[in-house]
């Protein structure tokens, strides 16, 4: 072949060559695309928005803000959406949620008040399981966070808060009377020791040892404290037949009664009391409460008052009363979690978000983080606040924080029935506080009342 041949052949196939590869490109380019949109996550240049649901007040409304702001920062193709159903109110913003759910609107990341909210919309599909982005990311649940909503093998939320509870005391009345500050292993049967050595005065300017509120936490203690589920044992029966409920009911009527260290549940009643209130006006020297209340002891301006606050650990129940299954002292603790819309199109841009917001320190953040790993000593230094003086720091930092705290699993109770297990608690007690039934006809009349409610409602 002549040079000039070999050159237009070398020429054809250089064209060729040229050809393919422009085709190989293209190809290649398209088959990203469709990836990335199967995925939901779009190019990797463009930008896509989801949206944060919760129920903020005016007042965590900009503190969320600004944890989204630094989301989009570290983030820059990804927006969110903050959201806000119901200001205030997470029990009116899951009716507006579950509407949303229903109506078929995307929804991708939702702040949920509690593990019972998880559960109960993860049984019924409306969230996304999280296996597969915990794997990818190399990530065990158990080894991130205390509490892991689950139902059977799957994972549906991130802890995102912790929440604790404790008891907070009088250390002035305390030191009055002698008495050290209580620490773990303290049982219901020293609360009440406590309480009648606490208790000082008569009439108007008595100064009870405890005071016990109208929620559902004060009728049964351990039950909401040292259980998985407050109202189910994990076979999905009622729990009321438990032996808890007949220790601690006859424990809140003798303390009143017999002792008369508690005020009694009439006067709570009818008098609307305050809870706060009866504590930092020094009513009373010890409430049982939790962690939502740590701020309150540094703001005089609005609880003013001049006694130092101790703390301490919740009691546990006697050896006569320990309940069924009793994991030995582990506490429930509750908190809200995260989780992610089943109809979300960008679920790996949520899982980020969901991470982000378990997991980033900042000084907007004001509650205990659910996140093992959180350095809960600067969240907490930040609700003190200045106003040191007014704690008893040690024991705080020691119920918070201390070795003893060891927690419960997540129940995996579905229950829809929640609302009606509370109504029958309060009828239960009042029946027993208010009246003169006997203590056992009044657990077996909880018993039945909330077996037919679980066979009417839930029972398929």
């Amino acid at each position: 072949m002549n040079q000039k041949g070999k050159r237009k052949l070398s020429i054809a196939a250089c064209l060729m060559l040229t050809f393919t590869l422009l085709l190989s490109g293209c190809g290649s380019k398209t088959g990203t695309d469709t990836s990335a949109a199967d995925s939901g996550s779009g190019g990797k240049n463009e930008q896509v928005t989801i949206k944060y649901y919760n129920w903020d007040n005016a007042d965590q409304t900009p503190k969320t803000d600004a944890l989204l702001k630094q989301f989009e920062q570290e983030n820059p193709n990804i927006k969110v959406e903050h959201v806000v159903l119901v200001p205030g109110n997470s029990q009116e913003m899951l009716k507006k949620l579950d509407f949303l759910i229903s109506s078929g609107e995307a929804v991708d990341v939702v702040a949920m008040p509690s593990l019972g909210a998880v559960n109960e919309r993860a049984a019924r599909g409306a969230l996304a399981p999280l296996n597969d982005y915990y794997k990818t990311n190399n990530l065990v649940p158990e080894d991130e966070y205390y509490v892991n909503p689950k139902i059977g093998d799957k994972y549906y939320g991130m802890q995102l808060t912790n929440s604790y509870q404790y008891v907070l005391l009088n250390k002035d009345a305390l030191d009055e009377a002698g008495l050290k500050v209580p620490t773990y292993g303290w049982t219901w049967d020293d609360y009440r020791d406590y309480a009648k050595k606490l208790t000082k005065g008569e009439g108007v300017d008595k100064r009870y040892g405890s005071y016990f509120h109208t929620w559902e936490l004060y009728m049964n203690a351990p039950a909401q404290t040292v259980m998985k589920n407050p109202f189910r044992y994990e076979d999905g029966t009622s729990n009321f037949s438990d032996p808890t409920y007949k220790y601690f009911f006859q424990l809140r009527k003798d303390m009143e009664t017999v002792d008369k260290s508690a005020k009694p549940y009439s006067d709570v009643l009818a008098a609307k009391l305050n809870y706060r209130t009866e504590f930092f006006n020094g009513d009373a020297a010890m409430i049982l409460s939790g962690s939502f209340m740590t701020p309150d002891p540094g703001n005089t301006e609005q609880y003013p008052h001049t006694f130092k606050t101790a703390f301490a650990p919740v009691p546990l129940p006697p050896k006569n009363a320990e309940p069924k299954d009793y994991e030995g002292g582990k506490y429930f603790v509750g908190g809200n979690h995260v989780v992610m819309g089943a109809s979300s199109k960008h679920k790996e841009e949520s899982f980020k978000l969901m991470r982000f917001m378990t997991t980033v320190d900042s000084d907007s953040k004001m509650e205990f983080s659910g996140w093992k790993k959180a350095d809960n000593n600067a969240v907490l230094n930040r609700l003190i606040g200045k106003n040191s003086n007014m704690y008893d720091v040690n024991s705080l930092k020691s119920t918070l924080f201390g070795e003893h705290n060891q927690f419960l699993e997540a129940s995996q109770v579905v229950s829809t029935t929640d609302s009606e297990m509370m109504s029958i608690e309060d009828d239960g007690f009042s029946k027993f506080m208010l009246g003169n039934t006997p203590i056992e006809e009044v657990q077996k009349w909880m018993v039945d009342e909330a077996t037919k409610v679980i066979k009417e409602k839930e029972s398929k």
